[in-house]
C-alpha cells in the first residue's frame, strides 16, 4: 500500500478502499478555527453530549482578532467557554495560526486529522492524513461520528533531484498547480515520494501540502521519515513520531514527475492560484509592485522569515513598496525576537502583524487601488485582499522580500548567494497559550454575546420543488463570492446578518429578491464548473438554506462544498450535458420532482420554456435521507 491507503486502512469504518465507492474514517483529531468555530461548537451543542469524543480537539483563534467592537471579543469568550465545558483545549489569540501551531505542538504522523478548514491539509507535511471539511462534519466528528467521503484515487507525485538556491517549496506547488489546474485534484489525494522529499524539511513539505486545497484535492501527504523525526525531537515530541512510508510496490492511480532541480521560481498571477508564469518574465515584463505581504499558514515558519530576515538585513524597503509580515505562531515570533532577527525586519521597514491569518483572508493591510501586491498566501481570488482592482502574486517569501527592496518583480537569483539558514535543534516551547479543558466540564458556564444568534433550521424538501433561479453564474465560482469574508467575518456567529451579504459583490440585489423568493418556493442558483472552490465555509451553504435556496445546479461541484450543501439539506445536481447550462436563463421557473431522487438521472423542467433538462446527482442513499430530513443535524437527531 501506499502512505494514504495505509493510514486510510487502519481508521476504516465502513466501505472498502476502491476508488469511487463510498467510505467512512475514525478521525483522531479535530481543529476549529474562530470564523468557523462558533457554528460547529453550536452544531455539536445540538447533539446534545457532554464531551467531545474524538481523542483530541483543539479550537483555535487566529482569523479575526481585531476586535473592533464586540462581536469578535463576544466569539473569543464563546469559544473559550465552550471549549471548556466540552473537553476542546483553546488555543488563545494571539497564540497562532491553526496550521501551523497544530504541526509544531499537535500533529502525528498517521493519525487522522479533520478540521473545519480547507488548508488543514497542511497536516500532510508531517505524515498525517489531514483533511478540510464543513463545520458540521467536523461537529460529528467530535461526537464520535466517523467521517463520510468517497474513495479518492491516489496521485503519485515523484520528486527527483533537489531544489537549487533561491528556488522554493512555494515553486514546487505552484508547478503542480501549473499542471493540474485549480479543479484538477477533485477527487484525489497528492502524494510525495522520491529521493527529493528527503531534502525537503517539515515546514518545507507543509507549505506543498497546505496549497494542495488549491488543487480541489482532498488531501495531500507526505511520508514520516527521519526529517520528520528531527522536527518533532526539536519540538519535543519525539514520542509522536512514527516512521511511514509507501511499500516498494505500492499502487497509485496516476504518477507525476518532478525533477527539483529543474525548476524555476514561479508566481501565480491574478486571480487564480493556477495562472502560473515564471517570475523571470515578469521581470522582464518590468512589473512594479507596491505591495508585499509575508506570512498566513503557507509561509510563515522559522526558516521561511529568517529568510526574509537575512535578504533584508542592513537594506529598506523601496519607498513605492510596503511590507508586511506576519509570523505563523508565537513560537516563530519569539525565537526571531531572541535571536535578533525580528529587529533586522523591522530596521527594514517592515510592518510586522499579529500571528494570525489576517491579510489572507482580507481583514486589513488591502492593498492599494490599481496595485500590485506580491504575496506569499494560498490564495489570490478576485476581490480577496480587500480591493477589487488589486493584482495579488502569489510567490515564495524569498521573491516577496526581493520585490519589497526593488519595488518591482525581480528573479532573485541575479541577487546573489541565497541566504543559508541553519533550523536549530531545538525549538522554542511555551504552551501557556494553549488552554487544556477541565477534568469536569458541566460547572463552566458557557458565555453567549448578542451577535451569536440562534443556530437557524432547515426544513425538509416538498415532494415537488418549484423555485425561481435567482441567479445564474459562470465558472470557479469561490466561496468567497458566495459568502465574502474579510470585513464580513464578525458576523459569523449570526447568520440573519450575515446571509444579508450573499453574492455581494456579483449581485448586490442577490439578498432582497432572495427574500423576497424565501415563501413563494424559494429560489435555485445554476452554475459552471467547479463551483464553491476555496474555502471550506460552511456559511456558503448555512446562508442559502436560511434564504430558502431549495437546490444548486452546475456543471461540476468542489468537494467541500458539494458535501456543505447535502449537509444543510440543498438538493445538488449537475448537469448531463454541459450545453444545457445554456437554456437556462436567471429568473427561469424550474421544477423538480422528489419522488425520483432514488433513480438517478432526474429530469428538471423548465416552465418557463416548457423543456426538459436531464440532469444528475452524486448522493448516495444516506445522502438521500440527509436531503429528505431538511439537513444532516435533522437526520442524525432523527436516527439517534
Amino acid at each position: 500500500m501506499n502512505v494514504a491507503q495505509k493510514i486510510i486502512s487502519t481508521h476504516l469504518v465502513k466501505g472498502a478502499m476502491k476508488r469511487g465507492e463510498r467510505i467512512a474514517i475514525r478521525i483522531d483529531q479535530t481543529l476549529t478555527q474562530d470564523a468557523t468555530g462558533t457554528m460547529v461548537y453550536l452544531q455539536f451543542e445540538a447533539l446534545g453530549l457532554d464531551r467531545v469524543q474524538v481523542p483530541l480537539a483543539v479550537s483555535y483563534v487566529d482569523h479575526n482578532t481585531s476586535q473592533l467592537d464586540f462581536k469578535n471579543p463576544d466569539d473569543h469568550e464563546f469559544l473559550r467557554t465552550v471549549a471548556a465545558r466540552y473537553g476542546v483545549y483553546f488555543s488563545r489569540p494571539g497564540n497562532g495560526i491553526c496550521h501551523q501551531v497544530n504541526l509544531e505542538r499537535f500533529g502525528k504522523p498517521g493519525a487522522t486529522l479533520l478540521g473545519s478548514d480547507s488548508h488543514t491539509p497542511t497536516g500532510g507535511g508531517i505524515g498525517m492524513l489531514a483533511i478540510g471539511a464543513g463545520g458540521l462534519d467536523v461537529a460529528l466528528a467530535m461526537a464520535g461520528e466517523p467521517f463520510p467521503l468517497t474513495m479518492p484515487g491516489i496521485v503519485k507525485v515523484q520528486l527527483t533531484g533537489a531544489l537549487q538556491p533561491w528556488v522554493t517549496a512555494k515553486d514546487v506547488i505552484l508547478e503542480v498547480l501549473r499542471r493540474e489546474t485549480v479543479k484538477g485534484g477533485v477527487g484525489w489525494i497528492y502524494e510525495y515520494t522520491g529521493e527529493g522529499v528527503k531534502t525537503l524539511s517539515v515546514p518545507e513539505r507543509a507549505t506543498i501540502t497546505n496549497m494542495g486545497a488549491e488543487l480541489g484535492a482532498t488531501s495531500s501527504v507526505f511520508p514520516s521519515d527521519e526529517i520528520t523525526h528531527l522536527f518533532l525531537k526539536a519540538q519535543n515530541r519525539e514520542a509522536d513520531w512514527q516512521a511511514l512510508s509507501a511499500d516498494p510496490e505500492a499502487h497509485y492511480d496516476r504518477e507525476i514527475q518532478i525533477n527539483l532541480s529543474e525548476l524555476e521560481l514561479l508566481a501565480a498571477c491574478p486571480h487564480s492560484p493556477d495562472l502560473v508564469r515564471p517570475i523571470r518574465e515578469l521581470e522582464k515584463e518590468g512589473l512594479k509592485v507596491q505591495q508585499a505581504a509575508i506570512g498566513s499558514c503557507t509561509n510563515s515558519s522559522y526558516k521561511d522569515l529568517t529568510t526574509v530576515a537575512r535578504i533584508l538585513k542592513g537594506k529598506k524597503v523601496h519607498q513605492d513598496c510596503t511590507l508586511g509580515i506576519a509570523p505563523g505562531s508565537r513560537q516563530v515570533l519569539t525565537m526571531l525576537a531572541k535571536e535578533g532577527s525580528l529587529a533586522d525586519l523591522i530596521a527594514a521597514g517592515a510592518r510586522i502583524f499579529e500571528n494570525v491569518c489576517g491579510p489572507c483572508i482580507g481583514t486589513g493591510f488591502a492593498p492599494a487601488t490599481n496595485t500590485v501586491s506580491f504575496r506569499t498566501f494560498n490564495r489570490n481570488f478576485h476581490g480577496r485582499s480587500g480591493t477589487a482592482t488589486a493584482g495579488v502574486y502569489l510567490v515564495s517569501p524569498a521573491v516577496a522580500a526581493i520585490a519589497a527592496l526593488e519595488g518591482r518583480a525581480v528573479d532573485p537569483r541575479s541577487s546573489g548567494e541565497y541566504p543559508q539558514v541553519h533550523v536549530p535543534d531545538q525549538f522554542l516551547i511555551d504552551d501557556a497559550m494553549i488552554i487544556p479543558p477541565p477534568q469536569e466540564g458541566t460547572p463552566v458556564e458557557i458565555v453567549r454575546g448578542p451577535n451569536i444568534a440562534p443556530l437557524p433550521i432547515s426544513e425538509p424538501l416538498a415532494a415537488k420543488i418549484v423555485s425561481r433561479v435567482l441567479l445564474k453564474v459562470g465558472n470557479n465560482i469561490t466561496t468567497d463570492d458566495i459568502m465574502p469574508a474579510g470585513k464580513y467575518l464578525p458576523l459569523r456567529s449570526n447568520v440573519p446578518e450575515y446571509a444579508k451579504y450573499m453574492f455581494e459583490g456579483i449581485d448586490e440585489t442577490f439578498y432582497t429578491r432572495a427574500i423576497a423568493q424565501k415563501n413563494t418556493g424559494g429560489g435555485m442558483i445554476v452554475g459552471g464548473e467547479n463551483y464553491g472552490q476555496g474555502s471550506s465555509r460552511e456559511h456558503a451553504a448555512l446562508c442559502p438554506m436560511y434564504l430558502g435556496i431549495k437546490a444548486v445546479l452546475v456543471k461540476s461541484f468542489a468537494r467541500i462544498h458539494l458535501a456543505n450543501l447535502i449537509n444543510f439539506g440543498i438538493l445538488p445536481l449537475t448537469f448531463n450535458y454541459p450545453e444545457d447550462y445554456q437554456t437556462i436563463d436567471q429568473n427561469d421557473c424550474l421544477s423538480i420532482v422528489m419522488e425520483g431522487l432514488e433513480s438517478n438521472p432526474l429530469v428538471v423542467h423548465n416552465e418557463t420554456k416548457n423543456c426538459d433538462i436531464p440532469v444528475s446527482h452524486a448522493l448516495t442513499g444516506e445522502d438521500i435521507e440527509i436531503i429528505k430530513a431538511g439537513g444532516k443535524l435533522a437526520y442524525v437527531k432523527r436516527e439517534a
